[in-house]
Formats: structure tokens, sequence, C-alpha cells
């Protein structure tokens, strides 16, 4: 089908992105999750790739929205958040990197698309996870965020429990992921982990075929 000028329309539609992640705190820490399937519209262009980007060595964010757009952000932030902790002579703070998350995507709210979960440990506040949505910046025990994440909200409302154990908040995350990429055509792949508390880092990718099994599965 062509429009009046004489192209087709699908060339002036804005091209329908998804995903879906998340992420959580625990008692000294953070678990942080996404699925890996980049989608343009009904195509899926690439199977698996990492949503969730390093912003400092206890600090990561999840990436939504546009992957272009997403990535800029979290390279930017990475490489300002490298120049600030060399001037502080020590680690920057959790909410040091939401904020500059915040501020770009405020500034430029216009021309980008995109939405990051900011999440890692501190020294002062321990385990943070801040949502940075068109210059929003909001500390929150937990965070969901994506096309698939309309389809988990329930889940997590009713199974999240405030002082969950580092084990049980990566379980906590792995389902929530799983019942999302079931549901959310946009979504699948393989579940990719970040788990961060004082002692380090620690990544994880979870191939399909070991996700959790639901009943409609």
């Amino acid at each position: 089908m062509l429009e009046e000028s004489g192209g087709p329309c699908w060339l002036s539609e804005e091209v329908k992105t998804g995903t879906t992640i998340i992420g959580v705190e625990f008692d000294g820490g953070i678990v942080l999750g996404s699925d890996s399937r980049v989608s343009a519209g009904a195509s899926v262009v690439n199977r698996v790739m990492n949503k969730l980007s390093l912003l400092h060595d206890k600090i990561y964010c999840a990436l939504s929205g546009s992957a272009a757009d997403a990535q800029t952000i979290a390279e930017i932030v990475n490489y300002q958040l490298d120049v600030h902790s060399v001037e502080l002579g020590e680690d920057p703070l959790v909410r040091s990197a939401a904020t500059l998350v915040k501020n770009i995507s405020y500034k430029y709210k216009e021309e980008l698309s995109a939405h990051l979960i900011v999440a890692g440990w501190d020294r002062r506040k321990g385990g943070q996870v801040y949502v940075t949505l068109n210059g929003l910046l909001s500390r929150q025990p937990f965070a969901v965020g994506g096309s698939g994440s309309s389809y988990i909200y329930g889940f997590v409302d009713a199974e999240y429990r405030k002082g969950m154990s580092r084990r049980e908040t990566q379980e906590f995350v792995v389902n929530a992921l799983t019942l999302a990429m079931s549901r959310d055509g946009s979504s699948g792949g393989v579940a990719y982990l970040v788990t961060i508390d004082e002692t380090g880092t620690e990544e994880k990718c979870i191939l399909g075929n070991d996700l959790p099994k639901f009943f409609d599965q």
C-alpha cells in the first residue's frame, strides 16, 4: 500500500521494538535481568543480544527502547563515570550513574527512545535499583520495563518479598523473565542475569532450554 506521496506507508510508520528488563534489590545487593531478543516490528534482528550494559565495576544498566539509543546512552555514561571515578579517587555511587542517565534521557527526550534501569552496589547505600524514564529518577525495590513488563506486573507484585536472599532473588528474576518471554512476542531468546554485591559481580546466561517450565509450556 502506497501513501499519496508515492512511497510505501511502512516507511513513515514508527518501528515497534520490544524487550523485557527487570532489576530487583535483595539483602546486600541487586539482580538485574533481561531477555535477549531484538525486534524491529515483526522481524527478529538479533536473537542473543546482551541488554545488560556495564557502566562501572559494580554498576550496570538494563536497556530497552531503541537499541542504538540505549547503547549510546550507556557508552556515554560509562565514559563519564570513568572520568568521575578518577577525579574522586574511588568508585562512583549508583545514584550518580542513575543521575547521569536521567540527565541525558531528559535533555534528549525528543530525539532518543530509550528507557534504562540502573542498578548496582556502592559503599554508602549497598544494592540499589533506579528507574530513569524521560528524566524521572526514582529508587525502587524492584523495577520492570519493556514490552514484556505488562505481562508480569501481577506476578512481580504478588511474588516479590522484601529481604529475599541472593538465590531467591535470582530465581524470582528468572521466573519473571520466563513468563514475559512466553507471552510477549517481542521478548525471547536466552535470559541474561547479573548479580552485584559487596564481593563483586557475577554474570550468567541461561539458555532457553534451561529456563523453568510453567503449565502452559
